[in-house]
């Protein structure tokens, strides 16, 4: 399936939060709206509407996952890794659009060895270590905090 069959079928499948099952089928202005949204959202996937999902790279393969996700307009949005195998100007437009996302209501929970990253769009965050929670505590505050700058950020740096 091409770039722009995988978010068609995430816009049509499910309804969107607010909506209930019973109102489907949604209407193809919305639903070309919705994928519309999200192509700006992803200029990288604009540009491979038409390209199978498959030839993509892995980074371009998450951002069409998150993609598909937003479609749903969830209340909470469950993100493992987003940064995994991004270009690094990739990163910086996911972590701006996950900031774009909370700031629109949604809540995030994020999974992310980009410890500096994760800071930075975080309200709250814990730090694990062999699967236990080593620290936890306001995000802005374990940034500033020296054993988690130390451990894990490289030492002194502003986030």
């Amino acid at each position: 399936m091409t770039v722009e069959e995988n978010l068609r079928l995430a816009a049509e499948m499910l309804p969107a939060r607010g909506e209930r099952a019973q109102d489907k089928p949604a209407s193809a202005p919305r639903v070309q709206d919705q994928i519309d949204e999200q192509l700006r959202n992803f200029p990288s996937l604009e540009r491979r509407r038409a390209l199978p999902a498959g030839q993509m790279s892995g980074g371009e393969q998450q951002m069409l996952a998150v993609a598909r996700a937003l479609l749903q307009k969830p209340r909470i949005l469950l993100l493992d890794e987003p940064s995994m195998g991004l270009a690094p100007i990739l990163v910086a437009q996911i972590f701006a659009l996950l900031e774009q996302i909370n700031g629109a209501g949604t809540t995030l929970l994020l999974v992310e060895q980009n410890a500096r990253k994760a800071l930075a769009v975080s309200d709250h965050a814990y730090v694990l270590e062999r699967g236990t929670i080593a620290v936890s505590g306001p995000a802005a505050d374990l940034a500033r905090d020296p054993r988690v700058q130390a451990a894990y950020l490289g030492g002194d740096v502003a986030v």
